[in-house]
């Protein structure tokens, strides 16, 4: 009998957290059968060794050990086997670093979207801590948090304009969708290395709406220091700008297969191209001329000006004078 809900616990080397965060998933109170498939990515700590114990306490749970025998090199490549693994009917997230503070969390959402049909998924809320478990309270750090701050219905639009989304990773409850093959997914592991909600997001804004809960049920630890090994301190070491511009383009290429880009969608290719030469007009070298040649050969040529005779040369030129133009009537 196929379980109602599949949760994917993504984890490695998250031997300090591991244990809580695994815990919170198997301590769930529901009505309906659930599994949890535990995606490991050849942890180098004890990471194993903690899952296998608190597997073994709990051994009325469902739980499906998908252990690397070697690390994929890609947490999203992770990310992907794992969800391709899941055979419930709804899917639930969580990273081994993240927890969920109710035990009832999987029942309200599932209910949700039983009683909603018109939905997709649904988030809730989230309370910010430290590598510590300590609540974050200063407001840089909070800064980041506001990207979730959002209430109700979320739309597809919305995540085109409102520079928002509907909630954290290990806040979303959506329909399984994969099954049904109606888009190729694997540029869940193809369009970055690191980042997969972004990702997850545009599948299932495509397909229908996300609501929004107010009620907070999980805990997302943001961690950013200098050698650290999860995505936020990883960042630091990262062009994120440049990182964001090649994202767009994976995703408006894979977008582009499906449907007409929009508006929004040729603004941002543009923008994403002014943004190459900007970097490239500070610094001409090799690395900031592959990023513009890459921005100008699809954003320009492919969604900007299809069809028109240009070049990066005249085009370049040609957003240098309109900038300064309008700085000019400014």
């Amino acid at each position: 009998m196929k379980p109602k809900l599949s949760v994917i616990f993504i984890t490695y080397n998250h031997e300090k957290y591991v244990e809580r965060a695994l815990k919170s998933v198997l301590d769930q109170i529901t009505d309906f059968e659930y599994e949890v498939v535990v995606g490991e990515d050849c942890s180098t700590d004890r990471t194993r060794e903690i899952i296998n114990r608190v597997v073994d306490a709990y051994p009325d749970k469902n739980v499906r050990l998908l252990y690397r025998d070697k690390n994929l090199g890609r947490p999203t490549l992770n990310v992907y086997e794992t969800t391709m693994a899941c055979r419930g009917e709804y899917l639930a997230y969580l990273e081994g670093d993240d927890y969920w503070t109710d035990m009832h969390k999987l029942q309200k959402q599932v209910d949700f979207l039983e009683k909603n049909p018109g939905y997709i998924a649904c988030t809730h809320s989230c309370v910010m801590v430290d590598e510590n478990s300590g609540e974050i309270k200063e407001p840089e750090l909070l800064e980041a948090g506001k990207l979730y701050d959002w209430s109700g219905r979320f739309t597809y639009e919305d995540f085109k304009y409102s520079k928002k989304w509907p909630g954290h990773y290990a806040s979303l409850v959506s329909r399984n969708i994969y099954p049904e093959g109606r888009y190729d997914y694997t540029i869940l592991y193809r369009a970055h290395d690191f980042v997969d909600d972004a990702i997850i997001l545009l599948f299932l804004l495509i397909q229908g709406d996300i609501y929004r809960m107010d009620e907070t049920m999980s805990v997302w630890r943001y961690v950013r220091k200098k050698g650290g090994a999860n995505w936020n301190s990883i960042a630091m070491k990262r062009d994120i700008i440049r990182d964001d511009c090649y994202l767009s383009q994976t995703m408006t290429k894979w977008l582009k297969q499906y449907t007409k880009i929009s508006e929004y969608g040729v603004q941002r290719a543009k923008k994403d191209f002014e943004t190459a030469l900007k970097m490239y007009l500070k610094a001409p070298d090799r690395e900031n001329k592959k990023f513009l040649t890459d921005m100008y050969e699809y954003n320009i040529k492919e969604v900007v000006c299809p069809g028109r005779k240009t070049s990066l040369f005249i085009y370049s030129v040609k957003c240098i004078f309109d900038k300064l133009f309008n700085m000019k009537k400014a």
